[in-house]
């Protein structure tokens, strides 16, 4: 049998810069009382814990939110457009499954023919891309690769549907994936409950996104800090070493319920579903993003990561701050 040469990779890979954009137009709850929705704000910060959110203009698309976030995760990162060679969208809001996103998206950035496709996996895309490109860096099949989740909700939204219009935002977070002589990316612990998985979805005949809220719930409060917990042994740090928790912006509610069983009680957590909404794939890098742009966390310090949702799929893992 022929043996194959292998890839020599670098010995890890690190986190370069992170990039986030978010639409102009902010939709408050009063907003949201005066298109007609059958809610008032009370109900909604104490459901949910959402004061606003950000839609799209009619004209603005999922590949424009990604280029704004990328852009700017490259210029942060420094790395040069030629050494990038691959380019991964996160998204479940695209309006066609063909074209992908990734592209589009590289060639309006001006990266040369690097490999681009996008994953579908909902609210835990982004920790799933990422990992796509980092075992991609780590093993010498790209040199750099840049991983942007973008989500234009707005777009299938039910206004009728109380439970989750209050909920849905848009916008985009990117980060750029590289070599490093030492580890900055922990493992991934990750799974899926597909027995479960038309408990959140977009209807075919209606286009317009549902799910079974109280299921959901009753999952992520009970399933996903074990996951998160696993994650950090895994990478050797303890929760209360932790910089941050950044958990998939879902419900104010769930955060805090997986945020206690952490046993952290100074370990700061992402709540950028106050300003943002859920934003599914994009909630985990655009939280990131702004906390670190923001100086909450600090360069190298360790952050826990967790995506969960449609699928219903997770992943967890402890990255190091750029």
């Amino acid at each position: 049998m022929t043996a194959l040469k292998s890839v020599e990779g670098p010995v890890g890979t690190r986190i370069l810069g992170l990039g986030h954009y978010r639409p102009a137009n902010v939709i408050t709850n009063a907003d949201l009382i005066a298109r007609g929705v059958d809610t008032d704000d009370e109900w909604i910060k104490s459901r949910v814990g959402i004061a606003e959110r950000r839609w799209c203009d009619d004209d603005e698309t999922v590949v424009d939110m990604a280029e704004m976030a990328a852009s700017k995760a490259l210029a942060n990162s420094g790395v040069d457009l030629a050494e990038v060679d691959l380019v991964i969208v996160a998204s479940c809001t695209m309006p066609t499954p063909v074209p992908a996103a990734a592209p589009q998206l590289a060639t309006r950035l001006g990266i040369a023919a690097p490999g681009a496709y996008d994953v579908n996996s909902g609210c835990s895309g982004f920790v799933y891309a990422f990992n796509a490109a980092t075992a991609a860096v780590q093993t010498g099949q790209a040199r750099n690769a840049l991983v942007v989740a973008s989500e234009r909700f707005s777009g299938w939204i039910d206004m009728a549907d109380r439970s989750t219009c209050i909920i849905l935002g848009d916008g985009a977070g990117a980060a750029v994936v590289g070599p490093s002589e030492t580890i900055g990316i922990g493992p991934v612990v990750w799974g899926s409950d597909g027995a479960q998985h038309d408990t959140v979805a977009i209807d075919v005949s209606t286009r317009f996104f549902r799910q079974e809220g109280q299921a959901v719930y009753r999952w992520a409060t009970s399933q996903m800090a074990p996951i998160a917990l696993e994650a950090c042994r895994r990478a050797g740090v303890a929760p209360r070493d932790l910089a941050a928790f950044v958990p998939h912006q879902a419900n104010l509610r769930i955060i805090d319920a997986i945020a206690r069983r952490l046993d952290a009680p100074d370990v700061i957590v992402a709540k950028d579903i106050v300003t943002s909404g859920n934003t599914s794939a994009a909630t985990i890098p655009l939280a990131l993003s702004r906390m670190v742009e923001h100086g909450e966390i600090p360069s190298g310090a360790p952050v826990l990561i967790l995506g969960f949702g449609s699928g219903l799929s997770y992943a967890a893992q402890v990255v190091l701050a750029p």
